[in-house]
């Protein structure tokens, strides 16, 4: 990473600091991300939100880890598996979204690391898995309104009405990340209270011994596998709009502590209620059936609350998820990785070109069914994970005194230990893919891998206008991070 003062061209201010004899930069002291002094920055209410809804949204689509393998591995699962995944990869969300607080996120991280061919070979991956995730909202938010609109079951109504809200919620992302955090909030306060409400009517009709039914020999384990991973990813697409974040340095990690306490509780607990107050029959456990079991505890309101709950929580995780793929272009794009108006942003502020591109995207995609659209991202998000972890290990290494405002207390061989669990999860979650997903999935990377070189070729040829933003530090290609303020005066970042 190479910055120079010159006459022609204004740096930020960068703060130097010692560390051990060594002068290093306080990257946090730069713009997180430039001309947003008339944009409203996201507080930290609306951050916790946003992350809960990016990840979950609610206890909705867990009731087939129950299914697969019954009550106990169930409760065990959404208590050991965040361990195991959630916790690391909040941890190196916090510890990189404060070292970068700028949009691109990941894509940044991995650029500084490997170089910017595998940078945007992170952004593509990733962008394409969440516009992937995104399509599902829609059709699910339309599935939980059939049964009191027939006519949403399917044919021309249910497409045009699928299109109409992906049209609504779009235009929310276009009104600004305000308006997006305030839907999160009403949305996540609307979502949780059925099922605490459900929890206390549940109380008196609790029989322990149900939750320690386990049958090892009866688990379909992909199933179990992917229903914990689906609903406990996704923590680091809040990165990806942490330039838009009001003092990402001490507000990312506390939103990210919260956000994790309650989106395990929001799991955890109704799971206990469900399982432990009404007798088993796991045929039954499937999506939705937690509206059937509100119903037997607490009648027809508690169900048809929890069914309104359902379909606003969808709401609620298309504008977070869309908020994250778009401002992630708009990253790209001042990074120089994506054409120049990529970067534009509308006259709220919000990133308007990778709004419309994710929901063209969402559009195009919305026809893949259920199953095919869990298994195509989960395999998408993997590759994109490990290049982060492998991102996040060799800057530990390359650049041990670089600023880390929220730093995780472990050493570079603790960095590496932190990583294998999950590692090994994902070459589970991959080796449990059909081949059906294995091949659409590889050929979309295939695609990003072909890209990058097509857009280097179309900015050579001045097809297209490439830039990078004066007011971010330049990512240097090589192994080597240096910058120099002056003439006089350079800092090495790497040994």
């Amino acid at each position: 990473m190479k910055l120079r003062n010159t006459a022609n061209k204004q740096q930020p201010s960068i703060a130097m600091r010692e560390y051990d004899g060594v002068a290093y930069v306080d990257m946090n002291e730069a713009p997180s991300s430039p001309k947003l002094d008339n944009f409203k920055k996201v507080s930290v209410l609306h951050l916790i939100f946003l992350i809960f809804y990016e990840v979950s949204g609610g206890p909705f689509g867990v009731e087939d880890s129950v299914q697969a393998a019954g009550p106990l591995l169930a409760l065990l699962g959404f208590l050991v598996f965040p361990l195991i995944w959630s916790v690391p990869e909040a941890l190196i969300t916090a510890e990189m979204g404060t070292m970068f607080p700028e949009n691109g996120g990941y894509v940044v991280w991995v650029s500084t690391a490997l170089g910017p061919y595998w940078g945007f070979q992170q952004g593509w991956m990733k962008w394409l898995s969440g516009v992937i995730d995104n399509a599902l909202y829609p059709v699910l938010f339309l599935d939980y309104l059939k049964s009191g609109i027939p006519g949403l079951a399917g044919g021309l109504p249910r497409a045009a009405a699928a299109l109409a809200l992906t049209f609504l919620l779009t235009y929310m992302n276009y009104k600004g990340l305000a308006i997006v955090g305030w839907v999160a909030v009403l949305l996540g306060i609307f979502s949780i209270l059925p099922f605490v409400v459900m929890g206390l009517v549940a109380i008196p009709k609790l029989e322990p011994a149900r939750w320690f039914v386990m049958n090892l020999h009866d688990v379909d384990w992909n199933l179990y596998l992917n229903t914990l991973f689906w609903n406990l990813n996704y923590w680091d697409s809040i990165s990806t709009l942490a330039g838009e974040v009001d003092n990402p340095k001490k507000n990312l990690p506390k939103a990210l502590f919260y956000a994790l306490i309650l989106v395990v509780l929001s799991y955890f607990l109704p799971l206990l209620a469900g399982t432990g107050a009404i007798p088993l029959n796991r045929d039954l456990w499937t999506d939705g059936y937690f509206s059937d079991i509100a119903k037997i505890l607490g009648g027809v309101w508690l169900r048809w609350w929890i069914q309104g709950a359902a379909a606003m929580s969808n709401m609620g995780m298309f504008v977070a998820e869309m908020s994250s793929d778009s401002f992630q272009l708009l990253g790209m794009a001042e990074r120089g990785m994506l054409p120049e108006f990529f970067a534009k942003r509308s006259r709220h502020g919000t990133p308007l070109i990778g709004i419309l591109f994710s929901a063209s995207g969402v559009i195009l995609l919305s026809w893949l069914s259920f199953q095919e659209i869990i298994a195509a991202e989960n395999f998408l998000y993997c590759f994109g994970m490990i290049l982060e972890f492998i991102a996040f290990v060799l800057l530990r290494i390359k650049c041990p005194v670089a600023s880390r405002p929220y730093k995780i207390p472990v050493g570079t061989l603790g960095a590496i230990l932190m990583c294998i669990p999950p590692t090994i999860l994902i070459c589970v979650v991959l080796a449990l893919s059909t081949v059906k997903v294995m091949i659409v999935s590889l050929f979309a990377v295939a695609v990003g891998l072909a890209m990058q070189p097509c857009l280097k070729y179309a900015e050579k040829k001045r097809w297209m206008k490439f830039s990078v933003s004066d007011e971010l530090p330049d990512l240097h290609e090589g192994n080597q991070e240096r910058v120099d303020f002056s003439e006089d005066q350079s800092i090495i970042f790497d040994t």
